[in-house]
C-alpha cells in the first residue's frame, strides 16, 4: 500500500462555482481517486483532464455548457491533486503511475464515445491514451499542451518554470492562479489552494515539471513518440484546438507544432486575452467546441 494524505472534506465547502457531487474510485493500489460525473449517461462523454497545479475545479466553467447540450462530463483529479489521495513520497509519482490511473478510470467507468479534453499535463498524459483504446474515443479538444516525445528541445519558458518550481516547494498556488488569470475573484483563486493544507500535500504538484520527458530515453518519451505516430496516421475522429495566446510555456508555438501532428485538425480558436489556464475562459471554448465537433 502507498502511504498517502487525504485532504479534509471541509476544505472544499462552499467553493464558488463548484457545486458538483463527488464520486470516488478506489484503485488496485489502495488509493482513492476523485472524479466529477455530470450530465446524461449514455451520451457522448467529455473526459476533462487537468494539469499542474490545478484540479477539476478548473473545468467548472465548461461543465455546465457541455451538460446543457445533453452530454456527459467526467473530470477526474489526478493523484496528488484536488480531492484525490496524495502519496507522501514524491518518487511515487511517475509518468506511468498517472497514465495507468487514467486508463483504469476509463475502463472502470466503461467510457465510450469520448471526447478527450486536455490541457497542460492533461495532454502530456491524455494524448497517449487513445492509441491504447481507440474504439472508445471520437473527439479531441486540446488547449495549451504538448506531447513529451523527448526528441524536441524543451523551451526556455518551460525550463524557467521548472527551475522556479524546484526552488518553491510550497508554491503559493492561489497567487500563481491570480497572476495568470487576473479576472479570478480572490475566492476562486483560493479554491485552487483548497486541496493543500500545507506543503506536505503538494508532493504531486512539485513533481510534475521534473517528469516532462527531456530525452529520448526518459520515462514516457517512447510512449509519447508512438502516440505522435497515432495522431498523425491513425486518428480519424474530430478535433478542435483552443490557444491561450499569452502563455509563455505552452502557447502558440507549441500548439501550432501539436496541430501539425493531429490528423485533420482545423484552424484553432485563438484567445488573445487568455494565458496558460485556458479553461478560465472556458464558456466560449466549450461553446465553440460543441459547434465544431458536432
Amino acid at each position: 500500500m502507498i502511504e498517502a494524505l487525504r485532504t479534509p472534506d471541509a476544505r472544499f465547502d462552499d467553493l464558488p462555482g463548484y457545486a458538483f457531487r463527488p464520486h470516488y474510485l478506489t484503485h488496485d493500489n489502495g488509493l482513492r481517486m476523485h472524479y466529477l460525473d455530470e450530465g446524461k449517461h449514455g451520451a457522448r462523454t467529455f473526459l476533462c483532464l487537468h494539469g499542474q497545479p490545478t484540479w477539476s475545479y478548473l473545468y467548472r466553467r465548461m461543465i455546465p455548457v457541455f451538460t446543457a447540450a445533453g452530454h456527459r462530463v467526467v473530470a477526474p483529479d489526478l493523484f496528488g491533486f484536488g480531492k484525490s489521495d496524495k502519496p507522501r513520497d514524491e518518487s511515487a509519482y511517475t509518468f506511468d503511475f498517472h497514465r495507468d490511473s487514467l486508463v483504469a478510470l476509463i475502463r472502470a467507468l466503461n467510457l465510450r464515445d469520448v471526447v478527450l479534453v486536455v490541457q497542460d499535463w492533461g495532454g502530456l498524459l491524455g494524448l497517449t491514451i487513445p492509441m491504447k483504446m481507440p474504439e472508445r474515443f471520437s473527439g479531441l479538444l486540446a488547449m495549451n499542451t504538448a506531447l513529451g516525445t523527448g526528441d524536441v528541445p524543451l523551451g526556455e519558458g518551460f525550463l524557467a518554470w521548472r527551475e522556479w518550481n524546484n526552488k518553491n516547494p510550497d508554491m503559493q498556488i492561489a497567487k500563481l492562479m491570480k497572476r495568470s488569470c487576473p479576472h479570478l475573484s480572490d475566492a476562486e483563486a483560493a479554491a485552487y489552494e483548497a486541496p493543500y493544507p500545507d506543503a506536505d500535500y503538494k508532493a504531486g504538484v512539485r513533481r510534475f515539471p521534473n517528469l516532462v520527458p527531456d530525452g529520448m530515453d526518459a520515462p514516457g518519451a517512447a510512449l509519447s513518440r508512438r502516440a505522435r505516430d497515432f495522431w498523425m496516421k491513425d486518428w480519424t475522429g474530430k478535433s478542435f484546438m483552443a490557444i491561450g495566446m499569452t502563455d509563455p510555456v505552452l502557447g502558440p508555438p507549441a500548439m501550432r507544432a501539436l496541430r501539425k501532428i493531429i490528423n485533420g485538425c482545423p484552424e484553432p480558436l485563438e484567445l488573445p486575452e487568455a494565458g496558460h489556464f485556458v479553461q478560465e475562459w472556458g464558456e466560449r471554448v466549450a461553446q465553440e467546441a460543441l459547434a465544431r465537433l458536432g
